[in-house]
């Protein structure tokens, strides 16, 4: 095993200025050796980051080339846009490095297969950074399942309902200074779920997805797209540079998933009216029980009923032993703590060896949603079949990998630092 690994970082906007400051620079076994941007700018103020706050000196480039060719990084960390995600992550398992991507879907499911073909081909795995595995409530319903609590699984639910239009998709950066018009043009552009994988990850691990289950086919529905054309009209004085811009993405997207176990999923994606909160809408329902992350209630057959959020009294039963851990000693900074953990996930991974907790077949199936609900809307809501990334593996896996980190398998480690 590794003591210490190498990392570039591909992407500097917000989301990458974050994770590369606060998450994997702050990680002692990690080195940030490579940090790439197409703007120069930014690449510059991580530089200069990194030698004031860090005292560290980090190569910088605009080329991303540069960094999955760079022999000396172990692994990449690729959080640019959605459109450029496979292509550089291909890139780098075929260099013979590990990927990490952002979450994000693909433009066509022959993306997913060639991403596939590249892990088949070097072994390297691509690991979606998808972060809701890790959280707090979705680990405890994952200990809660494999122990049986729930009774058989039948359904799940989980949802992106999230107001972007005030900041991601208001048209400006004030960061920058700049138009950041990143969201805005997928919303012009294509009418789908974009964003499915916060729900879908952590129900995929519920349900055996890729290990003995596999979704079978969707159909997916879309609302008009009124939202953000009312928004800007009403915020046109402020100088919004988008105004104006036709927008295909409905407003709200429901897919419906059948699974071949018999179980069913439904994502809703709702970004652009406005929200009272922030939800994934995650919950579970089985033959003896169910949970609901909207109202932070766990019930239990023989419960009495009308009863309110009892959230915080199943953590301290049935936490997962990684939170149970987490909580213990101070979580970390980004989506309260999320963004250390699936960090951690990928870090111990390189460090090791071994398969990604979300492997590239995970990764290919999540991502793959996108594209099909966009053809199944299209279709009016047609059936449209979701392809076996793993090429009927599913059947009969590999054993999966035994780590604190593991979302197959539940693991007590306290002997593996989390930081």
């Amino acid at each position: 095993m590794k003591e210490k690994i190498k990392i570039g970082v591909i992407g500097l906007g917000n989301r990458g200025k974050n994770m590369a400051k606060k998450i994997f620079g702050e990680m002692p076994d990690v080195e940030i050796a490579m940090v790439c941007d197409m703007v120069q700018e930014k690449v510059e103020e991580i530089q200069k980051l990194f030698r004031e706050e860090k005292g560290v000196s980090v190569r910088g480039t605009t080329d991303w080339h540069t960094v999955v060719n760079c022999p000396e990084i172990d692994a990449v960390i690729i959080l640019a846009a959605w459109a450029v995600h496979v292509e550089i992550a291909i890139a780098a398992m075929r260099a013979g490095k590990y990927a990490a991507i952002e979450v994000g879907g693909v433009y066509d499911v022959s993306d997913c297969f060639r991403l596939v073909d590249a892990y088949e081909e070097t072994g390297m795995h691509c690991m979606m950074l998808e972060n809701c595995c890790y959280g707090r409530p979705e680990l405890m319903t994952l200990r809660m399942v494999k122990e049986g609590l729930f009774g058989e699984v039948v359904h799940c639910t989980g949802a992106y309902m999230h107001d972007l239009r005030p900041t991601d998709l208001s048209g400006t950066s004030k960061q920058w200074g700049a138009v950041n018009t990143y969201r805005i043009e997928e919303y012009a552009a294509r009418n789908c779920d974009n964003y499915p994988t916060h729900a879908l990850g952590p129900i995929c691990k519920v349900l055996n997805i890729n290990r003995g289950n596999r979704m079978l086919y969707l159909s997916s529905m879309a609302s008009k797209a009124a939202g953000l054309k009312d928004y800007w009209e009403r915020h046109k004085e402020e100088g919004n540079p988008m105004y104006g811009t036709e927008i295909k993405q409905g407003d709200i997207v429901v897919t419906n998933i059948m699974c071949a176990g018999g179980e069913t999923i439904m994502l809703r994606l709702d970004t652009t009216l406005p929200r009272a909160y922030y939800s994934r809408d995650f919950s579970v329902r089985g033959t003896r029980g169910t949970y609901e992350e909207a109202r932070k209630i766990v019930f239990l057959d023989g419960m009495e009923e009308e009863i309110k959020e009892n959230q915080e009294e199943f953590f301290e039963k049935y936490d997962h032993p990684l939170h149970a851990e987490y909580e213990k000693k101070g979580t970390k900074e980004g989506h309260g703590g999320m963004d250390w953990l699936v960090g951690r996930a990928f870090v111990e991974s390189v460090k090791r060896g071994i398969p990604t907790p979300i492997d590239t077949y995970d990764t290919a199936a999540w991502m793959a949603i996108t594209p099909l609900s966009e053809q199944s809307i299209m279709q009016g809501g047609a059936p449209i079949p979701i392809p076996d990334f793993t090429r009927g593996k599913w059947l009969r896996r590999e054993a999966a990998i035994d780590t604190k980190y593991s979302l197959d398998v539940i693991v007590d480690d306290p002997d593996t630092p989390i930081y």
